[in-house]
């Protein structure tokens, strides 16, 4: 009998996380959706699952806070048993600046969200996943940005930053853990149509930097979700620490 196929995503509830939750379910994975503020969102996203046949359920967190990821984890636990697959997608960045205007507490903002979250939820889910504690292995997507490589000057060189730290995480552990029964990768996303560019100050900002794109259009929230669902699944069993682009040829 196949293992229940266990699934968190975290900043689940919009754009990128929506997608890759919605098809993770469409694969056969009971979906945990986390979200922060939105739960209307996150509710309907549960609700579309629900209509397909799939199996979800919805958990307000802030992945920056130790106390909310172990609530997290432990809801999924007694909702659905032990998590197989955790896709770090919750994160944030903030309006466009240089960093001669940066103050520590967007700093700490951006990488509480984007750094500290997705450590802690990695450590929860190796926890449960890894051989040497018990646990029957699985699968970490993180999700990164070509701008870790790129550096997004003028705009959020903390966001970069912060997503180069994801890269680093991703190579570490998948290294630490690949005899314990886990991969880990990372997707890098271009530019994407989703609402985050609305964060920076500027909702269009696919559409002005599309040109520099050798595809000559910005992405899809689905096509980034299809990326990590592949990476998830046993189609991706030898790949572990590899940076995958989805970026159109950035």
């Amino acid at each position: 009998m196949e293992r229940n196929r266990i699934a968190i995503v975290t900043g689940g509830s919009r754009g990128i996380g929506a997608a890759t939750a919605k098809l993770a379910a469409q694969a056969g994975y009971r979906v945990c959706i986390a979200y922060r503020h939105r739960e209307k969102d996150a509710d309907e996203v549960v609700a579309s699952i629900e209509r397909d046949g799939g199996e979800a359920m919805a958990v307000s967190v802030d992945v920056g806070r130790e106390a909310d990821v172990m609530r997290l984890f432990d809801a999924v636990d007694q909702r659905f048993g032990e998590v197989t697959a955790l896709v770090n997608n919750a994160g944030i960045l903030e309006r466009q600046m240089r960093v001669e205007e940066m103050d520590a507490e967007r700093l700490t903002r951006v990488f509480n969200a984007n750094v500290v979250g997705s450590f802690l939820c990695a450590r929860e889910a190796v926890r449960r996943m890894s051989t040497r504690h018990g646990g029957h292995g699985g699968a970490i997507v993180n999700v990164s940005s070509v701008a870790a490589r790129l550096g997004s000057p003028n705009e959020y060189i903390d966001y970069a930053a912060s997503k180069a730290a994801i890269d680093t995480l991703t190579v570490g552990l998948a290294k630490e853990v690949a005899a314990e029964g886990i991969r880990v990768n990372c997707v890098r996303p271009g530019s994407i149509y989703t609402e985050i560019h609305a964060s920076g100050g500027e909702p269009g900002r696919v559409d002005r930097v599309k040109a520099r794109i050798p595809m000559q259009r910005g992405g899809e929230a689905e096509e980034i979700a299809r990326a990590i669902v592949w990476l998830l699944s046993d189609e991706a069993s030898y790949m572990t620490g590899s940076l995958v682009d989805v970026a159109g040829g950035l």
